[in-house]
């Protein structure tokens, strides 16, 4: 279809001064938008016409040539902008030379002038093309900065995921470990408190059966002296009287009878009595209860804790651990599982194997990243380790106490074979402990 050579204007309402909708034409020729004429009748409250003033005895006609008219021009229009070629201005048909930097669109140079932009700032196309493809790029820096960041946070959740499987698999061989241990101590108990228990059924039915066998011999003897003195007895009277003293004699000494021996069944108590609280008493001897386990989770990579989580050593070798949030990753320090919010507490810490370490308190909003003492909350004492937040210990030794106090918010550290040689007062918010 062939451009129209017409211009907005030329199909632009009187009143409105947009294109035509629905265009009515009056007896005196002129064309107005039906409800802008409308409108106008109603504000005026006569028919005349908004152009020559000239009253209408009619009622306005459909103008259907002027309707057509602004049809093709919108269409036209419609057909540009689809195809992107599209510069004018769909109010006014003029090209779009200026952007409304109120509005953030592209205007002509009567939208400039309208009512609508009173006040309003504007800039060249080409100039407002920079500023914007600047602010958009400086956008999509940030979107590109945040998907960055968004896959390092996916890594390292990917790598905790596959983390907190070898925790779990790790931790569950050592439940199963600490619990085989435990049931082979039972099985022990079990083992020995029974064979105690057949000793003892041993011995009594040896006891019994030598009874038994003392009291058959009795009985033989008896039997014996029964069917003699019954032979004597039917002898004549004159042997039976010989025989009679040595009879007597013979009935008179022989053996007590004999009794039921005491003590004879088994000792049930001894096996029964208290017996899960007597096994309990003894596995007390092979188990430990330590005041302070370790936290795996804040350790520094270069930090590696024994399986009891009770001790810890250096190791040159960087562990590929999550960085998780509670984790130290500059500072060699790892904290203990629990922390304290009250009371009195004291524990021992081993470090006769050790070259270099650091001990102490801190509180549980330690800073963990980054390797800055001097924004470290700390009470501790090292020996051979320069930092700016312990008390340095110059002599060796092979065990260093720490007594907290936290209600008077004190902590202490002393040789427990010797005396305090270091101490930190007037603490505040102590809320974990640790130890390296």
């Amino acid at each position: 279809m062939a451009s129209l050579n017409i211009s907005a204007d030329d199909l632009s309402c009187p009143v409105c001064c947009e294109i035509f909708k629905d265009p009515v034409l009056l007896s005196c020729s002129h064309s107005f938008c039906k409800e802008c004429l409308q409108q106008f009748w109603r504000t005026k409250e006569t028919r005349e016409c908004p152009v020559c003033r000239r009253l209408s005895s009619h009622d306005p006609l459909c103008n259907l040539v002027l309707k057509n008219l602004c049809d093709s021009l919108l269409k036209e229009r419609t057909e540009r902008r689809s195809s992107g070629s599209e510069q004018i201005c769909n109010l006014h048909s003029e090209k779009l030379k200026l952007f409304c930097l109120e509005d953030k669109q592209p205007v002509c140079l009567v939208c400039r002038d309208s009512q609508q932009h009173d006040n309003h700032k504007f800039r060249p196309i080409s100039e407002a093309v920079s500023i914007c493809k600047e602010e958009l790029n400086t956008a999509l820096k940030t979107l590109q900065d945040k998907i960055q960041h968004s896959e390092n946070i996916k890594g390292v959740l990917e790598e905790t995921v596959q983390h907190i499987k070898s925790q779990a698999e790790h931790t569950e061989h050592q439940i199963k470990q600490q619990f085989e241990k435990l049931h082979q101590f039972l099985r022990d108990e079990e083992e020995a408190t029974i064979t105690a228990l057949r000793e003892e059924e041993e011995q009594k039915k040896k006891m019994m059966k030598e009874k038994l066998e003392d009291i058959n011999r009795h009985i033989s003897d008896l039997s014996h002296t029964i069917k003699d003195l019954e032979e004597m007895m039917k002898e004549n009277d004159v042997c039976f009287l010989k025989k009679f003293p040595v009879s007597m004699e013979r009935v008179q000494i022989s053996q007590p009878d004999p009794q039921t021996p005491s003590g004879a069944l088994i000792h049930v108590p001894r096996y029964l009595g208290n017996l899960s609280f007597r096994v309990w008493k003894k596995m007390q001897d092979i188990v430990q209860n330590t005041p302070v386990i370790l936290d795996p989770n804040t350790a520094n990579p270069h930090l590696i804790l024994s399986d009891d989580l009770t001790s810890v050593r250096y190791s040159e070798n960087k562990q590929l651990l999550p960085d998780n949030p509670e984790r130290f990753d500059e500072s060699f320090y790892v904290l203990g599982s629990e922390g304290f919010n009250s009371g009195t507490h004291c524990w021992d810490v081993d470090v006769k194997e050790t070259q270099y370490w650091s001990l102490g308190v801190t509180t549980a909003s330690n800073q963990r990243k980054g390797r800055n003492f001097y924004k470290i909350n700390m009470w501790s004492v090292s020996y051979k380790v320069l930092t700016q937040t312990s008390f340095p210990v110059k002599k060796k030794l092979d065990r260093v106490r720490v007594d907290l106090d936290y209600d008077r918010g004190t902590v202490s550290f002393s040789d427990p074979y010797g005396c305090d040689w270091a101490a930190a007062d007037h603490m505040t918010d102590i809320q974990q402990t640790h130890s390296h």
